[in-house]
């Protein structure tokens, strides 16, 4: 039974997914009662599809319906992305290689999108799930490799897949269906007319040195970097004076965005300060520390380090802020000394660059107090140290 066939057997088989949904004990005890009422591939599947609705939940808003399994769901953009990126799109839109839909459902509450994929199962949750969030009606889902569309006007959108064999995900665009001519190709075609569009890829795909003239945007929700998106044509912020492009980074929920050039920022770094900025993933990745230093009047710590310092309190929610209380050798009875004294008892541990167990550093403490508190461990100026503090809450 093809994928295809198994989701239209469950979709017209309501009684089954009713009974997993209702279903007591056991998985595979209900499993072993439901085949032998229902065919064995429709209950497999739908015990994939039940796994997948729990996991989307948190990460769309109508999950427990949408129409999915593990795989496209690892392979979907989240809610929250999705909708930060469909805001730079208006008008008619083709949504390449769309998958379950979890871009198309966002660009589809504003534009009128075809949404294409060549694989006939993932097309046609993308129907459905353009139901489920109503914007069916804005979304027009076809089935075609899009290697053999013929020419279309319109924006474009397209998650290229990093899994081409099936299994293995890479994050290399030459490893991408399609892949970097593809891609180049349609970067060229549309960035010298009105029309653009937006590249979705892995915040570790190898796009450094690539898309000359294009933007490139890190976003991160929670802390946690999910895309790298390249904007092209007239969808792309323009590049600073003498640099090949512009590079954002962007935190969600906040939406808050820092923009500029890897090598546009002055380089500055001294000794710790009052306080220290963890800068977000996203910055990381887009190479903005430096830029994100200026904004907060801050500096590094070290060439070899992300890590921040400044004289004020950060209010910006593309770094994580910390007031240091005492910076110490990387030494189990120094760090100790300085986190009884400041009255530390439960204890979170960072690090970026430097390898630390933090679960065997938490047993050696020994803390008692009752004061949450911060050990970062990190390079300043060439050496490692432990610096002591607790989180600034905002």
């Amino acid at each position: 039974m093809s994928d295809w066939d198994r989701w239209i057997g469950l979709r017209s088989t309501p009684e089954l997914l009713l009974a997993v949904q209702e279903g007591a004990g056991a998985e595979l005890g209900l499993q072993d009662r439901l085949r032998k009422r229902f065919d064995a591939d429709l209950v497999r599947t739908v015990f994939q599809l039940c796994d997948a609705r729990s996991r989307a939940e948190s990460r769309f808003s109508r999950g427990e319906e949408m129409w999915l399994d593990r795989v496209g769901l690892e392979q979907a953009t989240s809610e929250a992305v999705a909708i930060h990126k469909a805001q730079r799109f208006s008008g008619p839109t083709w949504d390449l290689c769309c998958g379950i839909g979890g871009d198309a459902l966002a660009l589809g509450a504003t534009c009128d999108v075809v949404a294409v994929d060549r694989d006939p199962a993932r097309a046609l949750c993308c129907h459905w799930n353009s139901g489920v969030y109503e914007v069916g009606d804005r979304v027009a889902v076809v089935v075609a490799d899009i290697r053999q569309l013929g020419p279309f006007g319109g924006l474009v959108h397209i998650d290229p897949d990093q899994r081409p064999d099936g299994r293995r995900r890479s994050h290399r665009i030459e490893d991408a269906e399609p892949g970097r001519e593809y891609l180049e190709e349609l970067v060229s075609v549309r960035s010298g007319s009105p029309e653009g569009g937006a590249i979705k890829l892995s915040p570790a795909a190898n796009f450094l040195g690539k898309f000359s003239g294009c933007e490139v945007e890190l976003v991160s929700l929670g802390r946690e970097c999910k895309q790298a998106v390249i904007w092209f044509g007239a969808l792309a912020g323009p590049p600073p004076a003498g640099q090949p492009q512009l590079f954002r980074a962007t935190s969600l929920p906040t939406g808050e965005t820092l923009y500029g050039h890897p090598l546009s920022a002055e380089f500055r770094m001294e000794d710790p300060g009052e306080y220290l900025l963890d800068p977000d993933p996203a910055v990381v990745r887009s190479g903005l520390v430096d830029r994100l230093a200026e904004v907060c009047g801050g500096w590094r710590l070290d060439d070899r380090e992300e890590y921040l310092s400044a004289d004020k309190p950060s209010e910006t929610s593309l770094a994580q802020c910390f007031r240091i209380e005492a910076v110490t050798a990387n030494k189990t009875r120094a760090i100790r000394d300085a986190a009884r004294a400041a009255g530390f008892g439960p204890l979170e541990i960072k690090c970026r660059h430097v390898g630390v167990d933090a679960e065997v550093l938490r047993r050696k403490l020994k803390l008692e107090g009752d004061r949450p508190g911060v050990v970062i461990v990190a390079r300043i100026k060439g050496r490692t140290r432990a610096v002591i503090a607790h989180r600034v809450i905002r």
